[in-house]
């Protein structure tokens, strides 16, 4: 019921962001304009390799949240923990951007870059039911576990527990494969070269639109109390 609700929190700013990737989707394959400025980022990721991954991903997952947190949750003032955050989320986005970069690579091994229904379903399936519920989701929940609580996160005794994983890692899992199957639907139906630009714009577009209802919950949650 917990993975239920936080699905269904997610419902609109899930839909902001497959909605705009299937429109560049579209506009990749039906309007040249799109199709040249996408090519202009593959031919970046083919130049830069992991390093565009990396890069791409720290700005998508920690310099702009920060920044929309500075700006309009705080005024435009700087404060110690906006220095923190990123401490910790800069290398977080970075490695995992790297990894999925390599998932990608060697899902094109396993199942082929062809885009076909039966290619793009079985890269989905890997990615949402075995790569994000089992490995990325997991570690996502214990890092930022570990960025809010310090040493009291929980340790290796407790994290590979099932108790864990249903009450703290499952809800989050359902929340993902609410907004990101459609989501990887998409970027799998692009070349292999524009699948990490693309993940990276969905990954801006979810994560500042996921700062903006966490800092707003935060902020009527004080105002009510």
């Amino acid at each position: 019921m917990a993975g239920i609700r936080a699905a269904k929190a997610n419902v609109a700013p899930g839909l902001i962001v497959q909605a705009t990737m299937l429109a560049l989707l579209l506009a990749y394959y039906f309007y040249p304009p799109t199709t040249r400025w996408l090519n202009v980022l593959a031919g970046l990721k083919a130049e830069w390799g992991y390093l565009y991954s990396a890069l791409a991903a720290l700005v998508a997952g920690a310099l702009l949240p920060e920044l929309l947190r500075v700006v309009v949750f705080q005024k435009g003032r700087v404060n110690r923990d906006n220095g923190r955050n990123l401490i910790y989320t800069i290398p977080f986005w970075s490695i995992m951007a790297i990894t999925v970069d390599f998932l990608y690579r060697m899902q094109g091994v396993w199942f082929g870059n062809e885009v076909t229904f039966a290619v793009v379903a079985k890269k989905v399936a890997f990615d949402q039911f075995v790569f994000s519920a089992f490995f990325s989701g997991p570690i996502a929940v214990w890092f930022y576990d570990f960025k809010n609580r310090g040493p009291e996160a929980c340790g290796p005794g407790e994290f590979f527990t099932w108790r864990h994983y249903r009450d703290a890692v499952l809800p989050v899992v359902f929340a993902t494969w609410g907004v990101w199957i459609p989501v990887v639907s998409i970027i799998y139906s692009l070349p292999p070269l524009l699948q990490i630009p693309m993940y990276s714009l969905a990954l801006t577009l979810w994560v500042m639109i996921y700062t903006w209802m966490s800092e707003q919950h935060c902020r009527d949650a004080c105002v009510a109390d």
